[in-house]
């Protein structure tokens, strides 16, 4: 069992439950909390040598793996690098477990979640199959509640198998880094297969709150989106109670009836303080001042009583673009990010620790920046917990697929929308990237087919939520994107502040063929005075410890401080331009054989950070 520091305040009625504003990084799901849950990792049994259907009620001579690191890495205590396109997993459940998770009278319903299994998932409970999934960085999770009772003493313990299917030479896969080739090779880095989030068990009531959604309408009002799971007997209303506890402000109580068979439905929120305009800013998320609020939503039956209740925590910030700015709570500001791969030489694309996820996010400010791009993966979610709470701006991307074709077109979008599902309630993410670099759309200069497919992500993004910017293709060959960004790895900084002087010089990049030799706009796509910003730059190759023999960068230096000099020249020369309002420097840390980070991959300084810090932020 898993208990979080802090209590929701009495005025609540709910006081067992976790505050969701004092969490330490641990829950996996950290914007909908319950007072008890049961963690999954550890070891568990692991089998990579064959397919045998009878593995499903669990398999004799199997090694130990360490979950959730996936089998090519060496935490995982496996460490065979090489293709793993079927895995198989198993665990006991224990009483000891289900009690963790709270089951009993109370919750009588037991539902397993799986953070994230790359790519196809089977699972089975003593043999009896609960349910498959499709899609390597998104969540799911099966109500067990069957499998585990049906037959069985109430302290049985129970035989939980998982297969997982990862063909590495498929790449209809959304796959983002992670290499076809058995080694790892140019941009390209290891694989993670099966496992590598956090499996856990939750027990909750007959009907039970499933998925909670803070939508900011204004920066004065919220809409709640809320989806049920189980079977309503009508007259069911819904409570929400926000605190803002950093002053011990209460803000709202608002409840509203749910329609008659309504599973999912919309609460507007408002919030009474922020209609003075005078003092909105003081609540408001940003980089800066990352203020979250406390919210605790109730479903309440016909009688009153509690069914159900979870906690939760909201930002009030609005983002968008007007014009050539980029705008967080209607004031423009400037984006100062970095490329994060999310990667560690032990773990791949799983955290070394959740303490890890925490950590990056505070590198990342100490670095000057307010922004990290999070490159081709959907991260943790504890990782979006800690830019919420400690103020990062993030851009949400996916991992894409190289090839065109309508199966990785279903592929890429299902997962995608599960994607912008699951992380569309955090206040600190400020803009969706579903393309980067034209990746499964090679041809899109000039095949309608892929204009239309990359057209479709954007708008589909949109319809999700039309309230973050989204870019349609990072890098080049837009076609309707409200941000137009740029790939240039130019590494003298006097010829990028040409490129980038003034309005005539973005009037010929925008409206020509960029630095990579890649149209800026395509498939009829016209200049509308968007904002423009330089999305990946540098990439400055710097081995203070030793040369690798593979290890690269767009441009080399020489010594610390010629390292410090290149990167210095090249943020003066963004900082010079008359329409930049925003860049991107590749990257956070080395990764693989890419060694052009700011930090070692063991994410040590490569030079004094306060050194970088000014480079960033020119002071």
């Amino acid at each position: 069992m898993s208990m979080l520091d802090g209590t929701v305040a009495a005025h609540t009625s709910t006081p067992d439950l976790p505050r969701a504003t004092d969490q330490d990084g641990s829950y996996p799901r950290p914007q909908m909390l319950r007072a008890r849950w049961a963690d999954l990792d550890g070891t568990w049994s692991f089998r990579n040598d064959g397919d045998d259907p009878a593995w499903r009620s669990g398999f004799p001579d199997a090694r130990d793996i360490l979950v959730p690191f996936p089998p090519e890495s060496v935490a995982s205590g496996i460490d065979e690098p090489g293709f793993h396109p079927v895995v198989w997993y198993s665990r006991t459940l224990s009483r000891a477990d289900l009690d963790a998770a709270g089951f009993g009278s109370g919750s009588p319903r037991l539902v397993l979640h799986f953070g994230a299994v790359d790519y196809r998932a089977t699972v089975w409970i003593d043999g009896a199959l609960v349910g498959t999934h499709e899609g390597g960085h998104t969540p799911f999770s099966f109500d067990v509640t069957e499998a585990l009772t049906a037959g069985t003493a109430a302290d049985a313990a129970h035989t939980l198998v998982v297969r997982a299917e990862d063909d590495p030479h498929d790449l209809t896969q959304p796959r983002g880094k992670q290499d076809w080739h058995e080694d790892a090779h140019a941009i390209w880095y290891r694989r993670t297969t099966g496992i590598w989030q956090t499996v856990w068990l939750e027990a909750v009531p007959p009907v039970a709150i499933e998925y909670l959604r803070w939508t900011n309408l204004d920066q004065a009002t919220l809409r709640l989106t809320v989806r049920l799971r189980g079977t309503r007997t009508g007259g069911e209303r819904v409570r929400v109670v926000a605190h803002w506890h950093e002053r011990d402000e209460h803000l709202a109580t608002f409840d509203a009836v749910i329609g008659a068979t309504a599973t999912e439905f919309d609460v507007v929120v408002p919030i009474a303080r922020q209609a003075n305009g005078q003092a909105q800013d003081e609540l408001f998320w940003t980089p800066d001042t990352p203020r979250l609020v406390d919210a605790v939503v109730t479903l309440l039956g016909g009688d009153g009583d509690t069914l159900d209740a979870v906690s939760s925590y909201f930002g009030v910030r609005t983002v968008g673009v007007d014009g050539p700015r980029f705008l967080l709570n209607n004031h423009a500001i400037d984006v100062r990010s970095v490329l994060n791969q999310g990667y560690w030489p032990d773990s791949h694309l799983a955290a070394p620790s959740r303490a890890a996820l925490r950590r990056e996010v505070e590198l990342i400010k100490e670095l000057g920046f307010n922004a990290a791009r999070n490159h081709q993966k959907i991260e943790d979610p504890r990782f979006l917990w800690w830019a919420d709470r400690l103020g990062l701006m993030v851009w949400g991307e996916t991992a894409g697929a190289y090839e065109f074709s309508p199966r990785a077109v279903h592929r890429l979008m299902c997962e995608w929308m599960d994607a912008v599902e699951r992380d569309a309630s955090h206040p600190s993410i400020v803009t969706w990237v579903p393309v980067n670099e034209s990746w499964g759309v090679q041809e899109v200069r000039t095949d309608p087919a892929q204009q239309a497919y990359e057209r479709s992500l954007a708008d589909v993004t949109r319809a999700l939520d039309p309230t973050r910017p989204v870019v349609s293709n990072d890098g080049w060959e837009h076609t309707n994107s409200d941000i137009i960004t740029i790939h240039d790895y130019e590494g003298s900084g006097e010829r990028l502040a040409r490129t980038y002087a003034d309005d005539a010089a973005r009037t010929a990049l925008v409206n020509g063929i960029g630095p990579a030799d890649r149209r800026v706009l395509v498939g009829g796509a016209v200049d509308q005075g968007q904002p423009v910003m330089l999305t990946e730059f540098g990439g400055v190759d710097f081995q203070p410890g030793g040369q690798r023999e593979d290890g690269w960068g767009y441009t080399s230096a020489s010594d610390g401080d010629d390292y410090v000099a290149r990167i210095t020249a090249l943020y003066d020369a963004i900082r010079a331009s008359s329409f930049l309002v925003g860049s991107c420097y590749t990257q956070l840390t080395d990764t693989m054989q890419e060694t052009n980070g700011l930090l070692n991959a063991d994410r040590s300084p490569k030079v004094p950070m306060e050194q970088i810090r000014r480079a960033v932020t020119g002071h």
